[in-house]
């Protein structure tokens, strides 16, 4: 059968297993979409900004363990969702960035949507190329699909040019091979296992695939048998716990906290990430890098290894046997007034099992993770890239990717304001969400940070900070996208509410006002 390119890029995509594609789709991307009525398989989410779309992709990578594709218009659009896109990077998640172009035969005019659109690419991307024939497109599809899921992961921007895709002659591609992942070396395991048996004080800092159940498990017992500790960043890409599973430490995100945790540390190993603990910014008279200035750095394995594996093959070394996971606590919801405490609590006894937990809470709920232990088993995931206005969109990706699982989004009201149109995705596909809106009226964190760089605030500064006048009404911002909503103010409100908001099908929003 005849095909365009269009058609040979659906087709491709669906042989290579990617069935889902999150899309905001404009002019260029025309053909992409009626092949979508002629190419049967392809789940399309419409998003109503690029930002919902790209970080959509990323939630469901986490939550699917594939690729999902998205589908952007021309560089402006692509622009739109480079934020989410850098998050997805830093999560090292796969993802199959398309984006329409200009036609290549309509460059030469300088059109006003005409951008270097390669240029935005290349600092989000593993990967990228742009087609250039309708006969190239399956394959270049096939690679992109290779390279999205090839080492730890990451996206792979296939930029098309409308010509391309409404050109005759397109020929679907089979799937290319993924290399498997690089095992760890065996001397990197042993010079390891040596440096943990002499008993130093000794930091494991683990990202990626090591935070989940099995490689957590291994953790444990490498830890238990040689007292090094285990933590991981303050920010992940998804972290098994709850009841059945291995608790870690989560690094502080304040830098003095951090510093304080590590200041006995001697040794640092890296698993699964290529860098020791380091802030998120840099300050005043403050280090760098959380760990002491004297201790060792040594690497069990980097980020496109194995890492499971090299955890699995060094708890072996050592000879260290299993240890009990964590059981299940019964524990009382928080009562009275909202702090954090309480919100603890009542997450640790409300969690669904299984739910998928996305977390943006930024300031609020920064103790939360540790609070939910003896909880039912659950999943972390967090903004990895510190571009906020992720936490939507990762638990709509999360909850397309998972469906029967219910996702649990902890956002902050002012990160909320970036991508809040994904609610109406989230109405739209009827999405099992549970949005909690930690409103404070204000970006609270920038206070503390403020403290940090040494500045003062004034009333200038207590002005940009705050988002009152007029305050925000996520209830009736949430009705209008057809999500709904209700706002609570003690804790056996949002108590009452979180139960009955996760016993439903679809989306439901929690207005929880915190001091």
């Amino acid at each position: 059968m005849s095909m365009n390119g269009a058609e040979s890029l659906v087709t491709t995509l669906l042989a290579c297993g990617v069935d889902t594609c999150f899309a905001n789709p404009g002019t260029s991307e025309m053909h992409f979409v009626s092949a979508l009525d002629r190419v049967a398989g392809m789940r399309c989410v419409l998003g109503l900004f690029e930002g919902v779309v790209t970080g959509a992709a990323d939630g469901y990578a986490r939550a699917a363990g594939k690729p999902a594709a998205t589908l952007l218009h021309c560089g402006p659009g692509l622009a739109n969702g480079l934020a989410n896109l850098h998050n997805a990077r830093r999560a090292a998640v796969p993802v199959v960035n398309c984006v329409g172009d200009q036609a290549i035969t309509h460059r030469p005019f300088d059109a006003p949507l005409t951008a270097d659109t390669e240029g935005f690419a290349r600092g989000v991307s593993a990967w990228v190329r742009t087609a250039s024939s309708a006969a190239q497109v399956g394959g270049d599809a096939a690679a992109a699909v290779q390279a999205a899921c090839t080492g730890a992961g990451g996206v792979a921007t296939l930029i098309l040019p409308s010509d391309t895709c409404w050109g005759a002659g397109g020929v679907p591609a089979a799937p290319l091979p993924v290399p498997a992942r690089p095992q760890a070396s065996p001397q990197a395991i042993a010079e390891v296992a040596e440096l943990v048996r002499r008993g130093e004080p000794t930091l494991f800092y683990i990202e990626g695939d090591g935070l989940r159940e099995g490689p957590l498990a291994d953790a444990a017992r490498i830890g238990a048998a040689t007292g090094a500790e285990m933590w991981c960043p303050s920010s992940f890409r998804r972290l098994s716990q709850g009841a059945g599973r291995h608790s870690i430490r989560r690094t502080p995100y304040p830098v003095d906290a951090a510093v304080a945790a590590f200041a006995h540390i001697r040794h640092v190993v890296l698993v699964g990430t290529a860098r020791p603990p380091v802030g998120f910014f840099g300050y005043p008279g403050k280090p760098d890098v959380m760990t002491p200035a004297g201790a060792s750095v040594h690497v069990l394995a980097r980020p496109e290894q194995d890492v499971a594996a090299a955890l699995a093959a060094l708890a072996e070394a050592l000879g260290a046997p299993a240890v009990a996971p964590a059981a299940r606590v019964e524990t009382a919801p928080g009562r009275g007034a909202v702090t954090p405490e309480g919100l603890g609590a009542s997450l640790a006894a409300l969690m669904p099992e299984g739910a998928f937990v996305v977390d943006e809470s930024v300031s609020f709920a920064r103790g939360v993770v540790e609070a939910c232990h003896g909880a039912l088993p659950h999943e972390w995931m967090t903004v990895t890239g510190g571009a906020i206005g992720n936490g939507i969109p990762l638990a709509t990706g999360a909850a397309v990717g998972a469906p029967g699982r219910r996702v649990v989004n902890l956002e902050a009201d002012g990160s909320a304001m970036y991508t809040l149109q994904g609610l109406w995705t989230q109405a739209r596909e009827n999405l099992d969400v549970t949005t909690v809106i930690l409103a404070n009226k204000r970006y609270q964190i920038l206070f503390g940070e403020l403290v940090n760089v040494g500045a003062e605030a004034g009333p200038a500064t207590q002005e940009l900070f705050s988002l009152a006048r007029p305050e925000l009404d996520f209830v009736k911002l949430a009705g209008g996208m057809g999500v709904p909503a209700a706002r609570a103010e003690t804790m056996e409100a949002f108590n009452d509410l979180f139960a009955a908001a996760n016993r439903r099908r679809g989306p439901f929003l929690i207005e929880l006002a915190v001091d």
